[in-house]
């Protein structure tokens, strides 16, 4: 899945407008619309997402990694 959808999917579970989400982010919505298509998404930035909509994306990510690793058996 792409990260940036992630995050889409996350805000749209808690009803948070991308509006909300850009005023947040301190970005203009364009920007958000560019995050929502990226598959890979910095760090910090990454961060700052987790920290405004309330929800760790590094957690999905290190479980990325596990599966990339070490299969579908590593949970």
């Amino acid at each position: 899945m792409l990260l940036g959808q992630r995050i889409k999917e996350i805000a749209a579970e808690k009803n948070l407008s991308v509006i909300w989400l850009a005023e947040q982010m301190h970005y203009e919505r364009s920007n958000i619309y560019d995050i929502f298509r990226r598959d890979n998404i910095d760090v910090r930035l990454l961060i700052r997402f987790s920290k405004v909509l309330g929800y760790n994306f590094l957690a999905d990510v290190a479980e990325e990694v596990e599966r990339e690793l070490w299969g579908e058996a590593a949970e």
